[in-house]
């Protein structure tokens, strides 16, 4: 089992930075792969970012690339969302995921077991 606390989200003007934390806990940090997540009002949750193990790998969806950053920091157990230059078309609730597999498949929320509570990220035009 694996806790997961996301927190950090709030309200942004465009152009502006967020920095989300995901507290982890109930399993070795180091042994899970971790993703994050977001679903706009009346849309389906989407891939946002994945980090190895390691965190020597990373993946993000194309409209984030260049200005989403996902790092995560293994001896605090926690896993980090960088956002800048924050758009309004980014407002949504931002789900951390968790998975102790090793599917291929990193973008389908299927394959995580493990979500946290979700935390909002309102941008403003």
């Amino acid at each position: 089992q694996v806790n997961l606390v996301e927190s950090g989200g709030g309200l942004v003007q465009a152009g502006g930075s967020l920095r989300l934390s995901c507290a982890a806990s109930g399993r070795t940090f180091s042994s899970i792969r971790m993703g994050w997540f977001r679903q706009a009002p009346g849309k389906e949750r989407e891939f946002v970012a994945v980090i190895s193990r390691s965190g020597g790998t990373t993946y993000y969806t194309d409209p984030v690339k260049g200005r989403f950053t996902i790092s995560r920091d293994n001896a605090k157990n926690t896993v980090y969302l960088q956002m800048n230059s924050l758009k309004p078309e980014d407002t949504a609730v931002y789900y951390c995921a968790a998975t102790g597999g090793y599917s291929g498949r990193y973008y389908d929320m299927r394959v995580y077991e493990y979500w946290g509570q979700g935390t909002q990220v309102t941008v403003s035009s």
